[in-house]
């Protein structure tokens, strides 16, 4: 069986194993505890059906595991992505106790912090220094893309079709991605099936562009050619889109070259994310509202990857 004093004898494995480092994991540990326990505290349901709690919190059975190892077991799941029938056996608990255990942690790491450009006001710190801010395009704020991942067909033609892609020939959920200069992520949307909602469309119900400071640009591909009839007073940095009978200029291959070798950082943080092996694989879960709660919770534990090792610097 796996447990967190036996893997920090293994000290390699922990990256492969959790997606952090051993001293980043201690680092979430110390906050992951103290939130799982107030969070329990101030439960008013019971964990496994819902029902109203009637003894006081703590009363009961404990807990198998430290909170130590409930944190590796999600960390692990979201990681390699086993069925809860393998994460059980690892952990020497039944399926429905495994399951019970990461939707539990998911909860409480989701909770622990949020997204810098989803704190209100504008007195945030703008970035500004030579090493922060691509030097081409100093007031880019935010550079945008869609992520999407495979589900498996749902059944019945009305409900699949909401989720047919024909960009990926599949049945996708799509996820709206805003990352910063330096590749750390800045705002998320909820997830949405991928074959119905184009990328401009979830950029407008977003409100990202809204929340942008006077004189701060957005970078964008060319899925968003349009946006500025939506929104005229937006500096906006987007690469030309040939049209038949009309094919780029020379000019305009070069500033898309330019382009893309600065939008390369956002592909990379969406790299980062595909680490987790949750978000690469086909989605399992028939509950697909859960998708954006998985995704909020790995694109904290990237932000805080990224922390201790940024990104390169890709764009000369």
């Amino acid at each position: 069986m796996i447990r967190y004093a036996e893997l920090c004898r293994h000290p390699t494995a922990f990256p492969s194993l959790t997606g952090l480092r051993r001293a980043e994991f201690d680092e979430l540990a110390a906050r992951f505890a103290p939130a799982e326990a107030q969070r329990r505290a101030g439960s008013a349901t019971t964990r496994r059906d819902r029902r109203p709690r009637q003894n006081a919190p703590g009363a009961g059975r404990p807990y198998a595991h430290s909170a130590h190892d409930r944190l590796l077991m999600a960390l692990l799941w979201l990681r390699v992505y086993p069925t809860y029938e393998v994460l059980g056996f690892f952990f020497g608990l039944h399926k429905r106790n495994a399951q019970l255990n990461v939707l539990a942690a998911l909860e409480v790491l989701d909770g622990l912090g949020d997204f810098p450009f989803d704190r209100p006001g504008r007195d945030r710190k703008k970035l500004r220094s030579a090493r922060e801010v691509m030097t081409a395009y100093p007031q880019v704020r935010l550079v945008v893309d869609g992520k999407e991942q495979r589900v498996n067909r749902p059944t019945g033609y009305d409900a699949q079709r909401p989720y047919y892609s024909g960009k990926k020939k599949a049945h996708t959920i799509k996820t709206q991605v805003a990352v910063d200069p330096c590749g750390r992520i800045e705002a998320l949307t909820a997830s949405v099936p991928g074959g119905a909602n184009h990328d401009l469309t979830l950029l407008r119900t977003s409100g990202v562009l809204e929340r942008l400071g006077e004189g701060e640009a957005v970078m964008l591909d060319k899925g968003y050619v349009g946006v500025k009839n939506y929104y005229p007073s937006v500096a906006v940095v987007l690469p030309f889109r040939a049209s038949r009978g009309q094919p780029l200029t020379e000019e305009q291959k070069g500033h898309n070259r330019e382009v893309a070798r600065y939008r390369i950082v956002v592909e990379h943080t969406l790299a980062q994310l595909n680490r987790f092996t949750a978000l690469r694989q086909v989605y399992r879960a028939k509950r697909r509202e859960r998708h954006s709660q998985l995704i909020r919770v790995v694109a904290k534990l990237v932000n805080r990857r990224l922390a201790v090792q940024p990104l390169k610097t890709y764009a000369a």
